[in-house]
Order: C-alpha cells, then sequence, then structure tokens
C-alpha cells in the first residue's frame, strides 16, 4: 500500500491495483491540486476543502454515505461521527473511513471533532494505519487526537489537518501533536505492507510536496 499527503485532510493510495483518494479540496484552500485520476474518492462531509470530487480525474465510484462497501475488492465501511462536540449541531455529521485491502486496516478519521465512543471504537475495529486530524479550531486538536490514538492503538499515525504556509487559514502545528510521542519520522510517501509493521506506535509526518 502507498500513501501519499495531498495536504489538509486529502490523501492518494495506491492498493490492490487501485488508486483513492480521500477528501480531496480545490485551490481555494491554498495548497496545490495535483494532476491525479482515481477509481474511488471517498469524502467525509460536505465542507468544500473536503469533497471537491470534479478535482479527481477519471469516473470514480464515490461514496460519501455510513455503511459497507466493496469496490473492486477493496472493503471501505464508514462509521457515523460529528464535526464538532456538540453532536453536529455546530458543523455537521462526519464519517469515519475504514479501507481495508493487501491485508492492513487505514482508518481516515475525517474532520472528526471529538473523542470516540466505545460504540464507534467497536465499530471501526482494528487499525494499522491512522489518518488523525490534529489542529483543533475545527476538528480535534493535539491532546484529543493523543487520546483517540490510545482508543485506536494504531501501529502508524500520519497527521494532517494541522496548520502550514499554504493553508488559507490558521489551525494548531503538528508539532504540537508530534511532541507527544517519542517515535517520529519524516517521509515523502508511505510504502508499507503488513510484514512491515512492527509493535508500537511510530508517528509518520508526510510531505505533501512528494
Amino acid at each position: 500500500m502507498l500513501v501519499k499527503w495531498l495536504g489538509h485532510a486529502a490523501f492518494y493510495i495506491e492498493t490492490g491495483g487501485r488508486r483513492l483518494v480521500c477528501d480531496p479540496f480545490n485551490a481555494e484552500l491554498g495548497y496545490p491540486v495535483q494532476d491525479l485520476e482515481a477509481d474511488i474518492v471517498t469524502t467525509s462531509h460536505s465542507h468544500w476543502d473536503h469533497n471537491a470530487v470534479d478535482a479527481v480525474k477519471g469516473t470514480p465510484r464515490v461514496i460519501n454515505d455510513t455503511g459497507h462497501f466493496t469496490v473492486n475488492g477493496i472493503k471501505i465501511s464508514g462509521t457515523a461521527s460529528y464535526h464538532d462536540k456538540t453532536g453536529g449541531r455546530e458543523r455537521g455529521p462526519n464519517i469515519i473511513y475504514k479501507i481495508e485491502s493487501e491485508g492492513l486496516h487505514l482508518v481516515h478519521l475525517g474532520d472528526l471533532g471529538h473523542v470516540l465512543t466505545p460504540e464507534q471504537v467497536e465499530a471501526v475495529g482494528s487499525v494499522d494505519i491512522l489518518l488523525v486530524p490534529v489542529g483543533g479550531k475545527f476538528t480535534v486538536d493535539a491532546r484529543e487526537a493523543l487520546e483517540i490514538v490510545g482508543q485506536l492503538n494504531p501501529k502508524i499515525v500520519i497527521p494532517m489537518h494541522f496548520n502550514t504556509e499554504h493553508l488559507c487559514f490558521e489551525l494548531g502545528s503538528v508539532e504540537a501533536f508530534t511532541a507527544q510521542f517519542d517515535q517520529v519520522i519524516h517521509k515523502g510517501v508511505l510504502e508499507i505492507g503488513p510484514s512491515e509493521l512492527v509493535e508500537g506506535i511510530k508517528v509518520v509526518v508526510l510531505d505533501y510536496l512528494a
């Protein structure tokens, strides 16, 4: 499985011979919009910086709902959650997506605005790679993200949705999150198989310009 960060909460994933894009954005956000084609697109919610499906080329299957889906042999499940701490009254719903392929379980938390309930933890199930927002303001912050990591116990954690020089609004820094861990590495892309997972939590900060 290959995982590339496109900026903000957007990721490009190659797995099982297929291409996926999670939470695509348009040029208004400030990050460069890369020329990508995909077979599957997931959107965690309907806000403009997460659902720019038209920015992805091809004729992808778009998944924007809860439930269980299988697309070209790739299993995808969506778990209901919220974009805030008030049951969606401030910023609406959010969907947590789990992608199962090549013996790996990758979870994209979208714009999650709260720590998980026991029912949500059970619904998500086992996690190998966790894509977690850490910038606060519109999502969980660094401290809450750490609590979620403890709830889901992934092997690899990739922070997203934090402040950079390109972002058109301000969020918290990624360093506020990574400072809570002993093992942090920076990579252009993550390319990994099940046999390469090791015990303990490794934080991988991806470069969106890779």
